[in-house]
C-alpha cells in the first residue's frame, strides 16, 4: 500500500477583478491561498487548495503552512493512504485549522484515486454530472454590482447570491434594480445576511425578501442566537441556509437538534471530503436540503467542490463560479459554464499549470 512520504505547501497569490465585501466589515481584494500537495512513496500525488479566511476561521497562509509542516506532516508521514479515518483522527487532535485539514483530506482522496488508476471524478463517481451554479455578488456600489451581474450572466451564471444586512433598505433597492435589469431572463436570486440581521427585525425583513421573490436566505441571525434562530425557522417565512453555524459535523449535530435551518451549505474547503460526506448524510437523514460552497476558491478548489456537488442529495445551486472574479489562474484552462450549469465531465483535462503556478508563488 502507498504511504504518505511528504506533504508540500506553498502560497500563491491571484489578482481579482474587483473586491468581494460581506458581513459587517469583511473584504477580499486578492486571493492568497495555499496549494497543498500530498506525495506518496509510490509517486502518487494529490492536490488541494486551502483557503485562509482570518475573519472567519482565524487561518492565514502563514498559519496554514506552519500547522501542516510542524504538526500535521509529522503525524501523517508514513501512514498508509487508505487509512483516511486514522489520518483525520490524528488531525483532529489539533483544534480548528479547518481549511488546512480540509485540503489534506481532499489531497488524500486524490492520492487514493490515483493509486487506483482513477481521477477524482471517477473515484467519487457522482451521479449528477451537470451542476447548477450560483455566483456570489459582493457588496459594492449599485452600478458596479449591476455591471458585475451582467458580466457573469453573459458567462453562463443564472443564480446570484446577494449580500444583505449592512443597510437593508439599500439591499432591497439593489435587488429591485437587479430584477428590473434582468426582467424576463432566467436569473434567480437568494440572499446571504452573514449574521447581520436583528431578531426583532428579521421576520419583517424576510417577508420583504419573500415579496421580492428571493429563493432563500443564508444565516440571517448571529450564530450564538440559537433559540432566536430556531424560532425564526419555525415561522417558515423563507427557507434558511446554515453556513457559519455548521462549520463541522459537531456543529451540524447541534443545529439539527435545535432545527435552525432548512438548507445546509457544505464547504469542502473547510471539511474536506470525509467530514463533508458525514454532514451530507446527517442533513439528508433529517430531510434538509443541501448545497455546496466553494469558499471563494480559485479553479483548483472549485473543481474539488464541484465533484462533491454532483453527489446524490445535493439539490440546490452550488457556489462554483468564484473563478469568474479572478484575473489570472494557476491552471491550464478555465472552467466553462453553459446556461447556468457546470458539466463535471469537462473538468478532467483541467490541471495545475506549473509555469503559471510558479509565476504566482509568494516567496
Amino acid at each position: 500500500m502507498p504511504k504518505i512520504a511528504e506533504i508540500q505547501t506553498l502560497t500563491f497569490r491571484l489578482p481579482m477583478a474587483g473586491a468581494l465585501s460581506w458581513g459587517k466589515a469583511s473584504r477580499l481584494d486578492v486571493l492568497e491561498h495555499v496549494l497543498v500537495r500530498v506525495i506518496t512513496d509510490t509517486g502518487h500525488i494529490g492536490l488541494a487548495e486551502a483557503t485562509p479566511r482570518p475573519t472567519i476561521y482565524g487561518e492565514t497562509p502563514e498559519s496554514i503552512q506552519a500547522i501542516i509542516q510542524k504538526y500535521f506532516a509529522p503525524q501523517l508521514v508514513g501512514l498508509d493512504v487508505t487509512q483516511l479515518e486514522e489520518a483525520n483522527r490524528r488531525m483532529a487532535a489539533v483544534a480548528n485549522n479547518h481549511t488546512a485539514k480540509g485540503a489534506i483530506d481532499i489531497s488524500l482522496h486524490e492520492v487514493l484515486a490515483a493509486w487506483q488508476g482513477q481521477n477524482l471524478l471517477a473515484y467519487l463517481n457522482p451521479p449528477n454530472r451537470k451542476i447548477k451554479v450560483s455566483y456570489i455578488l459582493g457588496i459594492s456600489e449599485p452600478a458596479t454590482m449591476l455591471a458585475e451581474a451582467k458580466a457573469v450572466y453573459e458567462r453562463g451564471v443564472r443564480v446570484l447570491k446577494v449580500k444583505v444586512g449592512r443597510n437593508f433598505a439599500k439591499d432591497v433597492a439593489l435587488i429591485q434594480k437587479l430584477q428590473t435589469e434582468f426582467k424576463g431572463s432566467q436569473l434567480e436570486l437568494y440572499a446571504d445576511a452573514n449574521e447581520g440581521l436583528l431578531p426583532e427585525e428579521a421576520p419583517a425583513q424576510l417577508r420583504q425578501l419573500v415579496a421580492l421573490g428571493i429563493l432563500y436566505v443564508e444565516e440571517p441571525l448571529p450564530v450564538e442566537m440559537i433559540p432566536e434562530r430556531a424560532t425564526l425557522r419555525q415561522m417558515e417565512i423563507l427557507p434558511l441556509i446554515g453556513d457559519d453555524s455548521a462549520f463541522t459535523p459537531r456543529d451540524l449535530a447541534r443545529e439539527l437538534r435545535f432545527n435552525t435551518f432548512d438548507i445546509l451549505n457544505i464547504k469542502t474547503a473547510r471539511t474536506g471530503y470525509s467530514q463533508s460526506l458525514q454532514m451530507l448524510t446527517a442533513a439528508r437523514q433529517q430531510q434538509k436540503g443541501v448545497m455546496v460552497g466553494s469558499q471563494a476558491s480559485s479553479t483548483l478548489g472549485t473543481i474539488r467542490a464541484a465533484i462533491f456537488a454532483g453527489l446524490a442529495g445535493i439539490d440546490h445551486p452550488s457556489e462554483l463560479s468564484f473563478f469568474l472574479k479572478l484575473e489570472d489562474e494557476i491552471v491550464n484552462r478555465p472552467i466553462e459554464l453553459l446556461d447556468g450549469y457546470l458539466d463535471l465531465d469537462t473538468l478532467a483535462e483541467i490541471t495545475v499549470d506549473e509555469a503559471r503556478l510558479k509565476a504566482h508563488v509568494v516567496q
